[in-house]
């Protein structure tokens, strides 16, 4: 493989790595075990994502990357080498070009940060891209058309609302509410009413198995084992689909507000062409239960979920590098994917 060109969904959750002509070839949590004392990295991905809370004293768990942004960069580098390598199987003989996408609303500073531990990882060339532009492209939108697509993808660590024309944001915003302060919702939940200690894959499971943000029509349940925080004993309690509503309330809230405030801030071309589009949801913490209904009846827009919503991202990031560097090898003028945006 000869300097394979690889587009990476680099996110809080997880990591997705697209390449050329192949698709998406390796997805896994964006998760890594080091060593306290020795600072050796121990594992990566899902094997590493099996250790969070259940890991020795000298040994971590980490995410490297926090709310959409690198947290810790020599982690970062390291975990990105990693996939890359096993994507790729060691076998290009040069560097790859690597697309990778931020969220809108990082500043320069995070920015360059992705930029240069995508290229201490092994990427010869990088080009970075914003979330929610990926998002529209891998979702099946024609970003380039005069015509106004709203696009929220809610991921690990940020979601991302933008109104996209013309291949670029006309009116976007980010906010560092998503899957992780879902789980985080549901630990203080289950703390609070029950006086129970759950862990943070107990409260992952909670979100996908009941999470719901809109009534269900007909309420399910799921028994789960924490600590009593009473007698510090094990206990066993079942929760219920609609105390998982009360949970996610607040956050839900926050992402309904942000959709609600950038459509106000569209312009009213654009609003026309949202209302008979529909809103396009993206990410994985798009699939909460209800989200999609909930939208829809606090704007009065339809909300219709993207078909592969978990990989739009990094379907977005891998079409566009097949873009950027087809025609002789030669990269293509990237004009048409920056323009001015208004951010909130």
């Amino acid at each position: 493989m000869f300097g394979a060109d690889i587009g990476i969904d680099l996110g809080t959750a997880s990591v997705l790595v697209y390449i050329k002509g192949q698709g998406i070839v390796l997805q896994e949590p964006s998760v890594v075990a080091v060593d306290r004392n020795t600072h050796v990295i121990l594992a990566v991905g899902e094997e590493a994502r099996r250790m969070l809370g259940r890991t020795p004293g000298n040994i971590v768990a980490m995410r490297p990357l926090r709310e959409g942004v690198i947290s810790d960069y020599e982690i970062t580098e390291k975990m990105l080498k990693y996939f890359i390598e096993k994507a790729t199987g060691r076998s290009f003989f040069r560097k790859p070009r690597i697309a990778v996408c931020v969220p809108s609303s990082v500043t320069e500073v995070e920015r360059r940060a992705v930029e240069d531990a995508t290229r201490q990882a092994g990427a010869r060339q990088v080009f970075v891209i914003e979330e929610p532009i990926a998002a529209a492209i891998g979702a099946g939108i024609d970003i380039s058309r005069a015509c106004g697509s709203m696009v929220l993808d809610i991921g690990g660590g940020t979601t991302d609302v933008a109104v996209i024309s013309l291949g670029g944001c006309v009116v976007s915003t980010s906010l560092k509410v998503a899957g992780d302060n879902f789980d985080e919702a549901i630990v203080r939940y289950m703390r609070k009413r029950h006086n129970v200690l759950i862990g943070e894959r107990t409260a992952e499971d909670l979100k996908i198995n009941i999470g719901t943000a809109y009534e269900r029509p007909e309420p399910v349940a799921m028994d789960v084992r924490g600590r009593n925080l009473i007698t510090g004993l094990p206990k066993t309690i079942t929760v219920t689909s609609l105390e998982m509503q009360e949970a996610l309330a607040e956050a839900v809230a926050s992402i309904v507000d942000a959709v609600h405030m950038v459509l106000e801030k569209t312009p009213p071309e654009l609003a026309s062409d949202i209302s008979d589009r529909g809103i396009v949801m993206t990410g994985g913490s798009s699939l909460l239960y209800g989200l999609d209904q909930l939208i829809k009846q606090k704007t009065g827009i339809n909300a219709i979920l993207a078909e592969q919503a978990v990989s739009s991202v990094a379907i977005g990031t891998g079409k566009f590098i097949e873009f950027a560097t087809s025609g002789n090898g030669q990269t293509v003028d990237m004009m048409r994917f920056n323009s001015r945006r208004e951010r909130s």
